[in-house]
């Protein structure tokens, strides 16, 4: 009978036990997590962060323009035509360009150079053909020219229904690296066609100075 009741107590006394851990392990698992302060937490900002409400934050500057290159433009030029001589029927005569402008700018290589004629001034026949090899920049100081040469074949020299004459006002020229044009008064003849032998209108690269004889 004793030992009845000692293993009824024993037994009573594990339940107890293992109640108590069961309890605990339940209260463990039903617990709220605790907030993490590397992902709940609110932080200051750092100096790379965006600055704090009320404060402006620093603007980003554009770019700068970039710098003007120094090169001739029409608006910087006045055009002017020379004397010139006559060569095995052609008349070579320097084409002078002169900075006009209130600094000094760099003028390089062939003019584009054309007959115009008619009141809308109409280009006749093929521009010049570059004669000769590129030349170096020509800085112009203000009031300094510059002058390339020009050829003019004498036209008359041709059979008329290849080169289909036409009269001209004078020549239609483009400084180098330029789209703006310039025009010099220049009245004759040229050839409308483009299908004459050789070329009515030849030009060399351009030379510091004006030309003159």
């Amino acid at each position: 009978m004793r030992v009845r009741i000692s293993q009824i107590g024993l037994t009573l006394t594990a339940a107890a036990v293992a109640a108590a851990v069961a309890g605990c392990g339940e209260g463990t698992n039903n617990a709220q997590p605790q907030p993490s302060t590397s992902a709940g937490a609110t932080t200051a900002p750092s100096s790379s962060e965006s600055p704090a409400s009320g404060t402006q934050a620093p603007t980003t500057t554009a770019p700068a323009a970039p710098a003007d290159n120094g090169t001739c433009k029409a608006a910087d030029l006045k055009l002017s035509i020379g004397r010139g001589d006559a060569a095995a029927g052609t008349v070579y005569r320097p084409l002078i360009f002169t900075n006009v402008s209130d600094h000094e700018c760099v003028i390089q290589g062939f003019p584009g150079v054309s007959y115009v004629g008619g009141a809308d001034g109409h280009q006749v026949g093929p521009a010049a053909f570059r004669e000769g090899t590129k030349g170096d920049p020509v800085t112009l100081a203000k009031g300094a020219s510059a002058y390339a040469d020009v050829g003019f074949v004498n036209v008359q020299n041709y059979d008329p229904v290849t080169c289909q004459p036409q009269p001209v006002r004078g020549l239609r020229v483009y400084p180098p690296q330029e789209t703006a044009s310039m025009f010099v008064e220049l009245s004759g003849t040229g050839c409308g066609s483009d299908k004459i032998p050789g070329n009515q209108l030849t030009v060399k690269t351009l030379q510091q100075g004006t030309g003159a004889q």
